[in-house]
């Protein structure tokens, strides 16, 4: 197992520095999911949901979560992204809404957890938009698929 970065020679946390890293291409991409009800799903697809736009709402919250992933875990760096994208996609199957997020930036350190906390935030906003009508909804499967750039190179999870 690799050695815990956000840790120095006498085990306190701090910041890894990586002013002599090279600016490198980088993306990052996580999925997740909210599964509910058939029927909290069908009135999400349908647009009968009483906050309005539940899946536009969730995206937005997503992007927004990944541009202060600094702000909310205490050693990740700010980033200039250079690209945020999150997709919604209703599985009948689950039943819920299928959540993947992509994070793009040309920089000294990779965007995982962006991506990470792009899904987080969209699947919390998913669940605070019809808590209403489900409470029992459950989120889940909160992973990282893909990191490419840097040092440590391309890391695919498997399927």
């Amino acid at each position: 197992m690799a050695d815990l970065t956000h840790f120095d020679g006498k085990g306190d946390a701090h910041m890894v520095d990586v002013s002599d890293k090279p600016a490198t291409a980088r993306v990052a991409v996580a999925e997740g999911y909210v599964q509910m009800a058939p029927e909290t799903l069908t009135q999400i697809t349908e647009g009968r949901a009483k906050k309005g736009d539940v899946l536009g709402v969730a995206r937005l919250a997503g992007i927004m979560g990944a541009k202060k992933t600094a702000d909310l875990i205490p050693l990740c760096h700010p980033l200039p992204i250079t690209k945020v994208a999150v997709e919604l996609t209703a599985d009948p199957a689950l039943p819920g809404i299928r959540i993947e997020a992509t994070v793009k930036t040309a920089g000294q350190t990779g965007v995982e957890m962006e991506a990470l906390t792009a899904v987080s935030t969209t699947a919390l906003t998913l669940y605070d938009m019809v808590k209403a009508v489900e409470k029992s909804m459950t989120i889940g499967g909160i992973r990282l698929v893909l990191k490419d750039g840097g040092k440590s190179g391309r890391y695919e999870a498997p399927k």
